[in-house]
């Protein structure tokens, strides 16, 4: 009986925002004039619905902050491309690591349309998450993929933000299509990347802590274009 009555109300409301947009579009047609008043917005009458409006904001700064990240790596991968570096193996993690933000911002605008939302671009020191400082890519080689393991938690996190707003079970704060978005496009993902980033960082120490350390790199760093 219960179930009947869920199934009930979810088709009321479902059939109520069909009538609200119905409605308006009746309306403007109606009216006593030689031609129908449709020039007017029809707010009702968009991709919006359940309850994104809660997250658009956090979508936007997510956005947002991956494309800061995709520059960010994309400046760690030059500095290792150029000739003095020539670790072209660290050069190729971190550029897939800039492609990867990079592709992942589209998707998440186009997430963020479809959802009758409006993409809106913020210079990166309005971005939460975003440091504001010690912004320096010019780095050694652990300490590089230190930094990109920091960053990736970050994303992380602020991917478990979003898909607990989402995931909220009182009136008014769940929005299960975007939950579930977020747990197969991002929280999966970021868990490898993670557990990669962080191998990477111990076996650089390890390399590092040995009796060749500039050999162990270079190996690495081949080990790495292989990848």
């Amino acid at each position: 009986m219960k179930v009947f009555a869920v199934v009930v109300a979810f088709l009321v409301a479902v059939a109520t925002a069909h009538e609200s947009c119905y409605s308006q579009v009746d309306q403007a047609c109606s009216k006593i004039n030689s031609k129908p008043g449709l020039d007017q917005e029809l707010i009702p009458c968009n991709a919006t619905y359940g309850h994104i409006n809660i997250v658009t904001k956090d979508l936007i700064n997510f956005a947002n902050t991956h494309i800061v990240r995709s520059f960010e790596y994309l400046l760690m991968a030059t500095h290792y491309g150029n000739y003095q570096m020539n670790r072209a193996g660290f050069e190729k993690l971190f550029r897939g690591l800039s492609d990867e933000k990079w592709h992942e911002a589209i998707e998440l605008i186009e997430q963020i349309t479809t959802r009758g939302g409006v993409m809106e671009f913020v210079p990166p020191k309005a971005l939460n998450g975003v440091e504001k400082t010690n912004n320096v890519y010019q780095l050694y080689e652990i300490q590089s993929v230190a930094k990109a393991l920091d960053m990736e938690k970050k994303l992380a996190l602020e991917a478990f933000n979003i898909h607990k707003e989402a995931s909220g079970r009182s009136e008014g704060k769940h929005d299960p299509e975007i939950s579930s978005y977020i747990e197969k496009e991002f929280v999966h993902d970021h868990a490898k990347t993670i557990r990669k980033l962080a191998g990477y960082v111990t076996d650089l120490k390890s390399i590092l802590s040995g009796p060749d350390g500039s050999l162990g790199l270079f190996l690495f760093d081949e080990y790495l274009q292989k990848q």
